[in-house]
């Protein structure tokens, strides 16, 4: 059987509740920024929780014309921005490679949920008479972001989406990855983009009682690990990564941020959405993705966690790493960007995946904010990198990502060593 085909990241883009761009975003991570403010994309005042991670200052006019804008829903049209800035990062040249073996695997848990919110609300206003938008349902299907993506560029090889809640992003970072392993590709486009920060996203958490209600300091609401955490906090956003099969990389002289070495999937087949107490999925995937990466638990530095900020999640979670990496555990560092971010749900995976491989290009973890009183349920003598960035050696992370369903996701990645 032949060897698997290399995988090295040689492009990002980010656009997220703390940063439009890959450098503003990963600049705020280290100095401990919060994203999280009063909601502005409608009136929340009857809501039980009244803020999340939006986007900030972002205008599609300096990215889309018009025309191209009003038939893409907001959640594809944070895909388009992100994967050109992520293109032009990798330097890729569309007439210089084979369009046949170059694809995009995306990633969205919700998809086009304001448009649909948007159209439901037009019909119900109206006389009865159905009066819908044509791009009604191509704004709105998950896969879209992906087609739109290899439209623009020409993309001809693997082309989907996954869907697999707030693991999605990270499924479609695993499979993109395969395609190259096994020779099938070149180069994929792969990440995730959610826009579910409106009515029926905010008004359905609320419902699920998943959101943290701490409206008098929305900053400090996301709180991973600390004990009076109450719920996560709502974000929106996207993230995408330019997988590169290493020889194909190498011969263009493209620079190599980090090698994609290995990813692990699993299920808790246990409830539709809290984790196993004992955290025996995220235990599996994180095995497995070891396994496929040929490396020992010593050899992880960092892990940059699920951390959703929720009472149960964040127990589970540091249970299966204790589990898999034994008295390693304490030599690790751990952080929950989401404590930042908030959770971007299907973009969650992509955005903490770009986290993770900053981390191991720059020698730096970024910090999980907001701690302030230790949870008994926590083993405290990890280090949860708590309220500051710390500095170290990190040759190999390894990034968490859970979806409602019992959907588990490892991805690990290490230095580029030819």
């Amino acid at each position: 059987m032949a060897s698997k085909k290399r995988v090295v990241i040689t492009g990002m883009g980010a656009l997220t509740p703390i940063g439009n761009s890959l450098e503003e975003y990963w600049n705020n991570l280290v100095q401990g920024v919060s994203g999280a403010a009063p909601i502005t994309h409608f009136d929340a005042e009857k809501f039980k929780t009244q803020f999340a991670c939006e986007v900030k200052n972002f205008d599609v006019k300096e990215h889309l014309d018009r025309k191209e804008a009003r038939q893409l829903d907001l959640f594809s049209i944070y895909a388009m921005v992100t994967s050109a800035e992520a293109m032009k990062d990798s330097g890729l040249d569309c007439e210089k490679i084979d369009l046949d073996r170059a694809g995009v695997i995306w990633g969205s848990g919700i998809g086009g949920l304001t448009t649909f919110q948007e159209e439901c609300f037009n019909f119900e206003r109206g006389d009865g008479t159905p009066r819908f938008n044509p791009y009604f349902i191509p704004k709105m299907i998950v896969d879209i972001a992906s087609g739109h993506i290899s439209i623009k560029y020409g993309f001809r090889g693997p082309n989907y989406v996954t869907v697999s809640a707030c693991a999605s992003s990270t499924n479609a970072l695993i499979d993109a990855a395969m395609q190259i392993q096994m020779g099938r590709a070149d180069v994929m486009i792969t990440g995730g983009s959610e826009a579910a920060v409106n009515i029926a996203g905010m008004g359905g958490f609320n419902a699920l009682r998943a959101l943290s209600t701490r409206n008098d300091s929305p900053a400090t609401a996301s709180r991973p690990f600390d004990k009076n955490r109450d719920g996560f906090v709502l974000g929106e956003g996207s993230g995408c990564i330019v997988l590169e099969e290493l020889e194909h990389a190498k011969a263009r002289g493209a620079k190599i941020y980090a090698e994609l070495a290995g990813g692990g999937l699993s299920a808790d087949a246990h409830h539709i959405t809290a984790p196993h107490p004992d955290g025996t999925g995220a235990k599996k995937a994180m095995e497995y993705a070891l396994n496929d990466a040929e490396l020992s638990v010593e050899d992880i530095d960092y892990i940059n966690v699920h951390g959703t900020s929720t009472p149960l999640g964040d127990v589970a979670e540091t249970k299966a790493i204790k589990s898999v990496f034994g008295e390693h555990a304490y030599n690790l560092n751990i952080s929950s960007t989401k404590s930042m971010t908030g959770h971007l749900l299907g973009a969650a995976g992509a955005i903490e995946a770009i986290a993770t491989i900053m981390a191991v290009k720059n020698d730096i973890v970024p910090p999980t904010i907001n701690f302030e009183t230790e949870d008994e349920n926590i083993d405290n003598k990890l280090n949860l990198t708590l309220n500051k960035a710390e500095k170290r050696t990190v040759n190999a992370a390894l990034s968490n990502t859970f979806g409602f369903g019992g959907h588990n996701t490892s991805v690990i990645v290490k230095k580029y060593n030819d």
